[in-house]
């Protein structure tokens, strides 16, 4: 390579003909060119502009390849080497190809080792410890670790020192510990004895009391942080991870009480680290909310430190009620005014000691969003309704008595409250009723719990105020009048009405003509020509159709246009990585057919590979297959396979319940033993605020599964 045209060749490849996450690459060269310049601004909005196009969100594709060759020569060429070593090493990291053979993108980094190997003793400090970065990502191990430990024998930098003894790690992890034993010693660099730690670590070396000391003698330990692995951006977090990552009693005390200990440190610096590590520990243990609660009560000191951990408090919720006593004092604060700091305070409250918030929530509502969202629970379908308080309730009367100064989710919050209280909010119905012509959704939906059960006055004037919007074609308020009076007529009208326009609530409005059953007979029509082109593979056309599916079954009992239209949704999103959901919605309604969906047996089968798909795949074969031609046994791993992947663990409840103890062997209830009863939380994503209750809420319904097994075995 001649130094000085790195990009020699550069013009000679279809660059057009190559994708990246935008399509074509032919913008690609530009970049490349601009790397080289002397326009420094350039250069770094470029790699910018690579790293978004050829490692989007951690995806490789074609043009990444193609580019590997001139990025290894632009950086030996000494052209902002050390950050395109590290964009090298990124590309060759990754595992999420589209349209790219398994490891195509690091084989390409891997062929050009003889570029990059010879840059680990390179004159800048930064350019060696990120080649040492890059090349560990290669699968040329023994090629790379020789080079590594020759760099390793002669580097006295601290920050490469670290870098190489990781990449040692990465390729040879026996190797890597035995390295990092020589170098934990206390007059080692703080920033190489947190890599030898880690090295340890990831050799599965046991965890000492020696290894504790080292850890916490190395806080803070942000400052340590690796520019590359993310995933060990807060170190201590990491290796509290690491450790709980092992599922075994020991490591979990040794989490427990390396957390415990910074929590507990004097200086605010190490408890900030302590409580990042704790919201870890809490969010993939079950067993670490009552570990650190009282590790969490020491490290609340001020209202500063009060409202970092209130978050975490709050997600913790009832596990957290040790801890309610440090939440209370600030969560009361200044009612009557706004003040962020007493909302996240109350926010967590409401939702660690609902009862004891409920007063403070009434005195500050309208103050206090973040508090009544919490008390809301809004799209929350774990959270329990919140305890009825009288001075909420009036709190609540008075601000739906001025509907036009509620703003964003404040009119779905406070009915939602309302909502939850069923008859023993009966009081609120004059607002109630004056609020449906200002927001008919949310108020029609809560007068149906609301006036149910109440004297028959107070659901008459419920019925009126319904009646009166749904003559104005209210569909919301025509579906209330439905459900407490079983009038059909308003809510045909309004359907008929909304069914002819289509467009985005087309999906609501069919779920609303389902639950008509025969009575909306007269709506198939409609319903039969809101259906999508056969060619629209979209996830709301798909999802809209299922919807149309179920509502046409539901109104006709007519399974053949049913069939039809089910297994083109089946058929059109096959191949979708963004359309699963819609094949397992699909399923679910397949389902409800019953052997009218047998002739869908054959899609469903295809969908049981899918851990997302597999549980309602599962329980529509159940619903509508042959019995005898059904392996019950495969059908009970695969909804196993789906909550241990954590794709749909409730639909594995479904499934499994669906299937009945008959379908399980023992190794099956070992399986579900482990997913009830393991610390491991099963629940690992989603949204945040969420998780901890929805795996909660899952190992409570996997614990009633084993107790019915157990009794059906025994009985």
């Amino acid at each position: 390579m001649d130094p000085a045209h790195p990009l020699d060749g550069l013009d000679a490849l279809p660059w057009a003909s190559f994708s990246h996450a935008y399509g074509s690459a032919e913008d690609v060269p530009d970049a490349l060119r601009a790397l080289t310049g002397t326009d420094a601004a350039a250069a770094s909005e470029a790699l910018s502009e690579l790293y978004g196009s050829l490692l989007h969100q951690g995806t490789v594709y074609p043009a990444s390849a193609e580019a590997v060759p001139f990025l290894a020569r632009v950086a030996a060429a000494g052209h902002h080497a050390a950050d395109v070593l590290g964009f090298l090493g990124d590309m060759a990291e990754s595992e999420d190809e589209h349209d790219v053979a398994p490891g195509g993108v690091r084989a390409s980094v891997t062929a050009q080792l003889e570029l990059l190997l010879p840059l680990l003793a390179d004159a800048e400090p930064d350019v060696r410890r990120t080649a040492a970065w890059a090349v560990s990502h290669t699968c040329a191990g023994r090629t790379v670790l020789s080079a590594l430990g020759t760099r390793w024998a002669e580097e006295t930098e601290p920050a490469v020192r670290a870098e190489v003894l990781a990449g040692i790690a990465r390729l040879d992890p026996q190797r890597g510990a035995a390295e990092a034993a020589s170098v934990l010693d206390p007059s080692q660099p703080a920033v190489v004895r947190l890599a030898a730690l880690f090295a340890r670590l990831d050799a599965d070396a046991s965890w000492t009391d020696s290894l504790h000391a080292t850890m916490l003698s190395l806080l803070p330990a942000d400052s340590l942080r690796s520019d590359f692995d993310l995933e060990r951006g807060e170190p201590l977090a990491a290796v509290v991870e690491a450790l709980l990552g092992r599922d075994l009693g020991r490591e979990r005390e040794a989490a427990s009480a390396l957390v415990d200990a910074a929590l507990r440190d004097d200086r605010a610096e190490v408890r900030a680290e302590g409580l990042w590590a704790a919201d870890r520990a809490c969010m993939l243990s079950r067993s670490a909310p009552q570990q650190l609660v009282e590790g969490l009560r020491a490290a609340a000191v001020d209202d500063e430190a009060v409202v970092d951990m209130a978050s975490l408090l709050g997600r913790l919720a009832h596990a957290a009620a040790p801890a309610a006593d440090v939440l209370a004092p600030l969560a009361g604060r200044n009612p009557d005014r706004e003040d962020d700091h007493a909302d996240r305070a109350l926010a967590a409250f409401v939702l660690v000691a609902p009862e004891q918030a409920a007063p403070l929530l009434a005195a500050g509502l309208g103050r206090r969003p973040r508090a009544l969202d919490a008390a809301t629970g809004l799209w929350d379908a774990e959270g329990a309704a919140f305890p009825f308080d009288r001075e909420l309730l009036d709190a609540v009367r008075s601000c739906l008595s001025r509907p036009a100064a509620l703003s964003g989710n404040e009119p779905w919050q406070l009915t939602s409250l309302l909502a939850g209280w069923g008859a023993a909010a009966v009081a609120a119905l004059p607002e109630l009723c004056a609020a449906v012509p200002h927001f008919p959704g949310q108020a029609s939906r809560v007068l149906v719990s609301v006036a149910a059960d109440c004297a028959p006055s107070d659901r008459d004037m419920a019925v009126a105020a319904l009646r009166a919007a749904a003559q104005r074609d209210v569909l919301p308020a025509a579906k209330a009048l439905y459900d407490l009076t079983g009038d059909p007529a308003p809510l045909l009208r309004c359907l008929e009405q909304e069914l002819g326009r289509g467009g985005r609530d087309l999906r609501d409005a069919a779920r609303t003509a389902a639950a008509l059953g025969p009575r909306g007979a007269a709506l198939a029509p409609l319903l039969r020509r809101a259906l999508s082109d056969p060619d629209q593979d979209t996830k709301p056309a798909l999802d809209a159709d299922t919807a149309l599916a179920e509502a046409l079954w539901r109104v006709t009992r007519d399974p053949e246009p049913v069939v039809a239209v089910l297994a083109s949704v089946f058929d059109r999103a096959a191949q979708g990585q963004w359309t699963r959901w819609s094949v397992a919605r699909a399923a679910r309604t397949t389902a409800l057919l019953g052997p009218a969906g047998r002739p869908l047996t054959a899609r469903l089968e295809a969908a049981l590979d899918d851990p997302v798909q597999a549980p309602t795949a599962v329980l529509a074969l159940v619903a509508v297959a042959d019995p005898a031609a059904l392996d019950h046994a495969a059908l009970a791993s695969a909804a196993l396979a789906s909550a241990e992947s954590d794709a749909d663990p409730v639909g594995a409840c479904d499934a499994l319940e669906a299937l009945g103890s008959a379908a399980l062997n023992d190794d099956h209830l070992r399986r579900l033993e482990v997913l009830a009863d393991g610390d491991a939380r099963v629940v690992r994503s989603g949204v945040e605020n969420r998780i901890i209750r929805q795996d909660e809420a899952f190992r409570d319904r996997a614990r009633a599964l084993l107790a019915t097994f157990g009794n059906t075995a025994t009985s």
